[in-house]
């Protein structure tokens, strides 16, 4: 159990910090994963900006991730659209729906400041957990498109074997617990509260 995402943001910048090499920055996946990524900010003396991404929830069921958007990409579970038989009307609304608030949220989250330059730098992204992973691949292919010498993807906990999952997405991957049956990310912390735009927004400026 973690206590809260700050606690869990000090653990995995200890587990962190020994597999960096070179300059590096670090990427929260908004919101909760932008106050887990401060500590580990800190920890490395690196900057602090987000990893822009959004989930695209399932008909009915907006908790359950189907994919995620990201800047100039969409990545969609296949195998889950074609269980729930989502047609492909609803999926274009979705991912339109979701590119709006993630424009919304990147104008909020950074203002007039310019996203952390990535070329030649360790990128590290971080989220507070990791379900099905939709929104942490979304985030690492972004990363990636924008030249980062070295990606190393970090979360508290994820469900057992999502380091194979993550694996073709990154060149490290660090998951502090990874249970058989997690369920919910936030069954794993004591204080697992509502992120607001504000508490990043925040967090990004303590690291200017």
């Amino acid at each position: 159990m973690f206590r809260d995402r700050v606690e869990a943001g000090e653990r995995l910048a200890a587990a962190v910090v020994p597999r960096v090499e070179g300059p590096a920055v670090v990427l929260g996946i908004p919101r909760g994963g932008v106050i887990v990524a401060a500590p580990v900010a800190t920890a490395l003396r690196a900057p602090l900006d987000v990893a822009p991404t959004h989930k695209l929830g399932a008909p009915g069921n907006p908790e359950l991730a189907i994919g995620a958007v990201a800047p100039g990409l969409r990545v969609v579970s296949e195998a889950t659209v074609r269980v729930l038989h989502i047609d492909a009307a609803y999926l274009d609304a979705e991912c339109a729906r979701q590119e709006r608030e993630l424009s919304r949220r990147i104008a909020r989250f950074r203002g007039d400041r310019p996203p952390v330059e990535l070329e030649d730098r360790t990128a590290v992204v971080v989220d507070d957990g990791v379900a099905t992973g939709a929104t942490a691949v979304a985030a690492l292919r972004w990363v990636r498109s924008r030249g980062a010498a070295s990606v190393l993807f970090a979360a508290p906990v994820g469900p057992a074997g999502i380091d194979l999952t993550l694996a073709p997405e990154c060149d490290r991957c660090v998951i502090l617990e990874s249970p058989e049956d997690m369920r919910a990310v936030g069954n794993w912390y004591l204080v697992f509260d509502q992120t607001t735009d504000d508490d990043v927004v925040d967090a990004l400026a303590a690291h200017t």
